[in-house]
């Protein structure tokens, strides 16, 4: 009761420090109001992302360029949320995740200038992931062991989308549309897969290293997928002595410098 008097009071308020801390509280409180309010930034971002995903093909309509401005509208209002919302803003303003929604908007308000760049915008769904907005919904339900599964096949969807548009951009373009963006999706595929089917191949020297690259990079995400989905579920647990944060959820000891333990046993009584 003492914190939703708090949170009226703070409403009630007036002035920038109230906006910054309301902001504050919707962005990583836990509240019911902040809740619904992450789910909607959630479908939000999903629904960008898609966006990302599916313009390549879309760029030729003729309301495409006022879709792609009220795009970078949202992704600049959030982002200037996210600001106010920060506690240290130059700190905020250095992180990998901030610098790349930067540049993607960037790409979003010259889409024509920067149309070759288009497909990194889909990085958009890496930061998503990175900032932790995606899992709080798996953590409030008490999913947390998904988590490192959910970003492995978001890490791999991300990079499969990306190569997809740099391979749509630089060497499937001219053959236009849909058709042209699903035999770059299907070569991307199947070089990560190392399926290998010989009727689709990306010419000269640079459709070659293009190949190579996303052979390898994709083969390593595979693998970091396989791994979150088998080896033994980890807990976030900072050792005292040493620091380190992730353990096996029956640990005694931290494998790092051998200080005792004492992790809570959630299924406990």
């Amino acid at each position: 009761m003492r914190c939703v008097g708090q949170e009226q009071a703070s409403d009630r308020a007036g002035g920038f420090p109230a906006l910054r801390d309301r902001l504050r509280r919707l962005y990583h409180g836990r509240s019911i109001r902040a809740q619904r309010f992450q789910t909607g930034m959630i479908v939000i971002d999903l629904s960008i992302i898609l966006f990302f995903i599916v313009s390549p093909i879309l760029r030729d309509l003729q309301n495409f360029l006022w879709i792609d401005y009220a795009v970078a509208a949202i992704l600049t209002a959030d982002m200037l949320a996210r600001a106010l919302a920060s506690t240290e803003l130059v700190r905020w303003l250095r992180q990998p995740t901030t610098l790349v929604d930067l540049f993607i908007l960037v790409t979003l308000l010259f889409p024509f200038s920067l149309a070759n760049l288009g497909f990194l915008r889909i990085l958009r769904l890496w930061t998503l992931s990175r900032s932790g907005m995606l899992w709080r919904p798996l953590h409030r339900h008490g999913l947390e062991e998904w988590e490192d599964a959910g970003r492995a096949v978001v890490n791999l969807v991300t990079f499969l989308f990306v190569a997809t548009g740099f391979i749509y951009t630089f060497f499937f373009r001219d053959g236009a549309g849909l058709a042209g963006y699903v035999d770059a999706l299907y070569f991307t595929v199947a070089s990560v897969t190392t399926t290998g089917y010989g009727d689709i191949t990306l010419p000269g020297p640079g459709g070659k290293l293009t190949a190579i690259a996303t052979m390898l990079i994709g083969i390593t995400l595979f693998v970091r997928l396989a791994q979150a989905l088998f080896r033994p579920h980890k807990v976030t647990f900072p050792c005292p002595e040493c620091g380190l944060s992730r353990h096996d959820s029956d640990a005694v000891h931290c494998k790092a410098c051998g200080h005792i333990l004492k992790i809570p046993d959630e299924g406990a009584v």
